[in-house]
Formats: C-alpha cells, sequence, structure tokens
C-alpha cells in the first residue's frame, strides 16, 4: 500500500517522498562522489559563527557561508545552556570535514548551520575542480531581481525575504508571505502575512514560489517542495543554499541562488563583526544564480 496522505486542500502527498534532510543527504553524497579520496585530507582550518551568518574556511583555502538559527536556541542565555549548544567551542580548529558533515543528520541547529556552510565550501570546491556540465552559474547577479513574475502570477514567498516583498509590494497584485516569525515582517507587509502552519493550504497555490534557503535548517524544504503544483516557478534562495544543485533541481527548483566566498578570511572577520550582506556583497563573497 502506497503511504499517502491528503493536504487540507485534499492534494495527494507521496509520504516516501517527504524525507527531511533529504536534499543535504543527496548534496553530501554527490560532493564526495565528485571529490573522492581528496575529501578525507580536507579540514576546517576556522569558523565564525556571526549575529546573522556562519562562515568556514576549510584547509584547501575555500570558504562557505549558513544562516545562524539564533532564534532556535532560545535557552541559550546562560553559561551552561550556551555550553549545551556548542559543546566543541575552542577544539573544531582541524577537524576533518567528514566528521563535521555529520552533524547535518543532527537537530543541534548551531552545529548543523557549520555543517551545511562546510557543504557550500565543497561544494566550491567541486565547482573549481569539475566545473558543471548540465547546468548555469551566473555570478554577481540576485537570484531574486532575475525572477520573471508573469504579469497575472500568484506569488508566495516563505520567509521575510525584505528585498523582494518591496518588490512585490510595487508590483501592485496581490501575493502571501508564508512566515512564522510575523516580528520578522514590516507594518506595510503584515496584510500579506499568512502563519506558516498553513502552507499545505497556500503553497499549492502559488505560480511561483520564492523560498528561503534556511528552510534547509529546520528541516521543511522537501515539505514544501512536494506540496508545490508541477507548473509552479520554483526559486531556493540565500546564503544557505550556496549548494550543488542536483538534488534541488530533481525537486522541481528552477533557480538556486547562493553566495560564493571569494575572500574567506576577510568574509570570516566581517561576521565576526556582525557584517550582514551589505558588508560582503562584491567584496568578499559574491551573488551567485545557478538554473538548469
Amino acid at each position: 500500500m502506497e503511504a499517502r496522505k491528503l493536504t487540507e486542500t485534499g492534494q495527494e502527498l507521496d509520504l516516501l517522498n517527504l524525507n527531511p534532510k533529504a536534499i543535504l543527504r543527496e548534496t553530501h553524497e554527490r560532493i564526495q562522489s565528485v571529490l573522492g579520496e581528496e575529501i578525507n585530507e580536507i579540514t576546517l582550518e576556522r569558523v565564525v559563527i556571526g549575529l546573522f551568518f556562519t562562515g568556514v574556511k576549510l584547509s584547501n583555502g575555500l570558504g562557505g557561508i549558513c544562516f545562524t538559527p539564533i532564534k532556535t536556541i532560545p535557552e541559550a542565555v546562560c553559561c551552561p545552556s550556551s555550553a549545551k549548544a556548542m559543546p566543541n567551542s575552542g577544539r573544531l580548529k582541524g577537524t576533518p570535514v567528514l566528521e563535521l558533515l555529520q552533524e547535518l543528520d543532527k537537530s543541534n541547529s548551531l552545529r548543523k548551520a557549520i555543517s551545511i556552510a562546510v557543504l557550500n565550501a565543497l561544494s566550491e570546491t567541486c565547482w573549481q575542480k569539475s566545473p558543471p556540465q548540465s547546468y548555469e552559474i551566473q555570478r554577481g547577479l540576485d537570484a531574486l531581481e532575475v525572477v520573471e513574475i508573469p504579469e497575472e502570477a500568484y506569488v508566495v514567498v516563505v520567509g521575510a525575504l525584505a528585498p523582494f516583498l518591496k518588490k512585490l509590494k510595487k508590483r501592485d497584485k496581490p501575493f502571501t508571505i508564508l512566515e512564522m516569525d510575523p516580528s520578522t515582517l514590516k507594518p506595510n507587509e503584515m496584510p500579506f502575512y499568512v502563519h506558516g502552519s498553513r502552507a499545505a493550504e497556500i503553497v499549492p497555490q502559488a505560480d511561483v514560489l520564492v523560498i528561503t534557503g534556511t528552510t534547509l535548517i529546520n528541516d521543511t524544504l522537501e515539505d514544501l517542495l512536494e506540496l508545490a503544483k508541477p507548473e509552479a516557478q520554483i526559486v531556493v534562495v540565500g546564503p544557505t543554499a550556496s549548494l550543488l544543485p542536483d538534488a534541488f533541481f530533481k525537486r522541481g527548483v528552477d533557480i538556486l541562488g547562493g553566495i560564493s566566498v571569494t575572500k574567506p578570511d576577510e568574509l570570516l572577520d566581517l561576521l565576526a563583526e556582525a557584517g550582514s550582506g551589505y558588508h560582503f556583497f562584491g567584496k568578499s563573497a559574491d551573488r551567485t544564480v545557478i538554473r538548469k
């Protein structure tokens, strides 16, 4: 008997495909396939967990970045609980990347952010070792600026993607923002807000679906992609999504927007001083757009 269920809208979902962390695991496997024995020699040289982003530099000189999920650890308000959130602080330098990637399947969000940043750095390693043949990478472009929205398309945005929301408000057409935390939105964005718990109702209606890459951290991306209608244009965007695109394309994603770290040490210095994209874009990291 097939494992299926109905959403609130009556849409059937294949439960066998609703596998949290599958994209990260498949990307990990793809990276190991491309790098072979080389991956066994790569270690972590430096890591910075900044206020907004977490960044790493590997022993091969390449860097990666991920959103810092501060809100997922509200219990870290004193030394004992903070130590529990990051028990290996001070001992991470020199750790083999394969050991760090084991955290992709764990629930500790800070350590998972480090692992995703490592995965991003290893993706860059793959691109340098074996340039892509089946997809196109454009550097220096913002994925949210190149998204084409048909005149009557209904747009659903998962996450408080401020620049894109500004674009949608100027468009003066109905759209929806799915977000768990309404405090991340401006007052003039609240009329478009729907709580993230209603994703099964809203996502299947989208003609254009734009999803923040932070859904990779909270393990909701696979579910959201499964909810999208087949003809929807899907964009996954953000520093966290700076990965090999194969597992995303396999699930219907059309555009992947991420970041390529160009000067790892400069980037990490900025992150250590609570730097954000406005500080490092075009200086120590470039936006990237990956298309099929």
